[in-house]
């Protein structure tokens, strides 16, 4: 046998390796891959969610619900927790994006397997994520590039998440951070921008179409987006937003989620909102958002720390129409008479004020703050410093008939049961430059030893000579200052103080107590409770703390829901006679600018020392509003700011409470009451003796047509003794030195308007003294506030 040598591989076969040392290659290979994979996965943590995905603001809502505001943060969100949003949200967001989101590891293979597909061939990275991936692209990902490392980054941090964090709280979490367009991040935002609803009160068809605007609201929002695509019309979009829709509710029916009976209510495109660019504080809004912005950190349930942190939905008393209605009444009355331009020396630094409040509740229904919060920063509704004149002198009546006059044989302090309460045709002397005494007929001096004369507005007496003596319904009617003066002595100043408080003032805005003129009204409450206290007497006596917001919510549900709390601070006796008395001011005195045709209206006109401000407080049985007006500069950097002169303002000779004040009532009144019943105000029982019967007063002519325009004591614009609040007598000082507080020759004067505390300035609705210590006690500058304590207000 031959034996031929072996021949060895020749050609192409030397070079094609070993299925053996290929099979073992490969399993090197993958397991090098498996152990890299297993490394990248051991070093990967759950990332901390972005800020960015969890970043929201505070919405502020209207009386009716509808949104006014989103402020406070850099996106339009408001995180909720998965009971707040429904279950056929999540089910449709499952149904068309993820139908194993509850039993996947977080990511899709063969999702996964097409995009690198699609990579390979030069396409996209989308595509293959689940909603697991997405959230942890939202949420924990600051970076939206479209880059292979991206995506594998991703894939690895999204098994991590699906292995660590339950689906409850990645479903939660996605449906939070999500853009739905409009500028809406999250489910509540989102609800809100296109239906003006709760997330939890969206129904199917509604949840079906944001599921479907999750895939870019640019293609699918119905109001178009063609300033971004020209094909995104609104018609485009309907289209395909309405298929989209229809698909997935489809998909819920077929996985279990929906009944068809249920489905087949939705066939047509939800109704959606206009959409609408994020409201700016300009205007009236921001005033608005600051009083409940206080109100918010002084109920305590949220500090203003976490105020500024946002996630809060801040639900408010405020009417839009009304504060709407407000401006404009203000507005007309400016334009039509004031004019800076025209009458510089006039007509500068004219400023409004206003505030109404619901008499049933103390809900503020309206404010103006001013022209605009993003210019003029002193919310106008809120203390200002501008003193409130003769309105104050309902107060003084109410001290009367509550506590009575005391007895002049008795002792300074005396019990209720020793006072004589009077009757509104009790007498007081009408007399101008009354000499005004003490309760017990001792005429009142101060510690100079020096008197006090009262003078009535343009110095004119009123009554019939020699006593001219009138009743206290005509005193209020014509306001005339003497008689209110010497009925504030009587009672008590303490009372009368006391009367002010219990019908909603506060005591911090109350000043010169100590002073004859208390009674006409030297403090400077603020618009606000004005009215608040006013609505006191609307309702028989019933006080309720001025409120602007009813509750608060965050992703926990409701923290602060506020309670209407009443207190009868006066009987229905007191009270409803007060609104009979202030009733005869609007129907034949200085308030008959402020007639509603058809309705019963209370009021009362206030003008003050040197025709600094003037204003109109009243009320029908629902709503109480008060209007100032007075003249404050705005500008910062003027040295020892105060209030000015309103003589010849909008080219009247002088401002009364009666004049542009009552206008702006009216008018305002008369939109916003539209709607309501015409009620009356109750029929008063009689109350008190009439005191001062002797002798009998003779008729009292009617005043002439400009007597019963005007009120109150209000200086000519020459130096007169309405300017001093000092008798022309002889015997009183004539020399004004810094000292005198009978003498004002302006030295004396405040400094105006006090500035907005810390948390904001709302304190006219805090029941507590201490929560008010920020409320007008000092400008920006740290002046103090008010004018002069004495002087002949009206």
């Amino acid at each position: 046998m031959i034996d031929y040598p072996r021949r060895g591989k020749d050609g192409w076969h030397r070079w094609v390796p070993s299925w053996r040392l290929v099979s073992g290659l490969c399993i090197a290979f993958f397991g090098c891959l498996v152990g890299a994979a297993g490394l990248a996965y051991a070093m990967v943590s759950v990332p901390v969610i972005d800020e960015s995905a969890t970043a929201q603001n505070n919405v502020y809502y209207w009386a009716d619900n509808t949104q006014m505001v989103a402020t406070g943060g850099d996106r339009n969100r408001q995180s909720v927790n998965l009971s707040q949003i429904p279950k056929a949200m999540r089910n449709a967001v499952i149904s068309q994006e993820n139908k194993t989101f509850y039993s996947d590891s977080g990511i899709d293979p063969k999702g996964i397997a097409r995009a690198v597909f699609n990579m390979a061939k030069g396409g996209e990275t989308q595509g293959g994520s689940t909603i697991t991936q997405q959230y942890v692209k939202n949420a924990m990902l600051n970076d939206q590039s479209q880059t292979i490392s991206r995506k594998v980054k991703e894939i690895f941090v999204s098994i991590k998440v699906g292995t660590d964090v339950s689906k409850d709280d990645i479903l939660e979490g996605y449906l939070n951070s999500a853009y739905y367009g409009r500028g809406a991040y999250g489910i509540q935002a989102a609800a809100r921008a296109y239906f003006n609803v709760d997330a939890v009160d969206l129904n199917p068809g509604q949840c079906a179409f944001l599921s479907a605007v999750l895939k870019g609201a640019t293609y699918y929002d119905p109001a178009g987006s063609i300033a971004i695509d020209p094909a995104a019309t609104p018609k485009a979009n309907k289209k395909r937003a309405l298929s989209q829709m229809q698909d997935t509710l489809d998909k819920m029916v077929e996985y279990g989620h929906l009944s068809q009976a249920e489905r087949a209510k939705y066939t047509e495109l939800p109704t959606t909102q206009n959409p609408q660019s994020n409201a700016k504080l300009g205007g009236q809004i921001g005033y608005l958002v600051r009083l409940a912005q206080a109100s918010v950190v002084r109920s305590g349930a949220v500090t203003e720390q976490q105020l500024e942190k946002g996630g809060y939905s801040i639900y408010t008393t405020f009417d839009k129409k009304k504060v709407e209605e407000m401006e404009k009444a203000v507005q007309k009355v400016y334009k039509e008479n004031i004019d800076p331009k025209k009458r510089p020396e006039t007509d500068t630094h004219v400023q409004f004020g206003g505030a109404s409040v619901d008499t049933q509740t103390g809900a503020i229904r309206a404010i103006y703050g001013g022209e605009d919060a993003t210019k003029h920063f002193t919310n106008n509704a809120d203390v200002t410093g501008a003193q409130v004149g003769s309105t104050f002198k309902p107060f003084v009546l109410a001290a009367a008939m509550k506590w009575g006059v005391r007895d002049p044989d008795l002792g300074e302090v005396q019990p209720q049961d020793a006072r004589t309460v009077v009757s509104p045709k009790s007498l007081y002397s009408g007399k101008n430059n009354l000499k005004i005494n003490n309760y017990d007929g001792s005429v009142w001096e101060n510690e100079k030893g020096e008197q006090w004369r009262q003078e009535n507005d343009g110095q004119d007496s009123v009554g019939e000579p020699p006593d001219y003596k009138i009743d206290l319904r005509e005193a209020m009617r014509e306001s005339v200052n003497s008689a209110f003066v010497q009925l504030g002595m009587d009672v008590g100043l303490d009372k009368v103080k006391e009367s002010a408080v219990d019908a909603g003032l506060l005591e911090d805005s109350l000043a010169g107590s100590g002073y004859p003129s208390f009674s006409i009204g030297v403090s400077d409450p603020s618009a606000i409770r004005m009215a608040g206290a006013y609505a006191t007497f609307a309702d028989s006596g019933k006080q309720r703390e001025p409120y602007s917001v009813t509750k608060v919510t965050n992703k926990d549900g409701t923290i602060y829901t506020h309670k209407v709390e009443e207190k009868q601070a006066f009987t229905a006796k007191v009270a409803d006679n007060v609104t009979d008395v202030l009733k005869t001011v609007v129907d034949e005195g200085t308030g008959k600018n402020a007639r509603l045709p058809g309705r019963e209206v209370a009021g009362k006109t206030g003008t003050t020392d040197g025709n600094k401000s003037a204003w109109f407080v009243g009320y029908t049985p629902q709503l109480s509003t008060a209007i100032s007006m007075y003249r404050y500069p705005d500008d910062e950097s003027i040295k020892d700011r105060t209030f000015l002169e309103m003589y010849g303002t909008g080219g009247e000779k002088k401002i009364h409470g009666a004049s542009f004040p009552s206008t702006i009532w009216q008018d305002y009144m008369s939109d916003a009451v539209k709607g309501m019943k015409a009620e009356k105000f109750p029929e008063p029982e009689p109350i008190g003796e009439v005191v001062n019967d002797s002798p009998s007063p003779t008729p009292t002519p009617s005043p002439s047509p400009s007597a019963s325009e005007t009120e109150e004591v209000t200086p000519s614009p020459s130096p007169s003794p309405s300017d001093t609040g000092t008798s022309p007598s002889p015997s009183v000082t004539e020399t004004c030195n810094p000292w005198d507080w009978t003498c004002d020759d302006g030295s004396n004067a405040g400094n105006g308007p006090g500035g907005n505390g810390p948390g904001g300035s709302e304190g006219s609705e805090s029941p507590s003294p201490s929560a008010t210590a920020t409320e007008g006690e000092g400008d920006n500058n740290g002046n103090s506030r008010g004018n002069s304590i004495l002087g002949s207000n009206g």
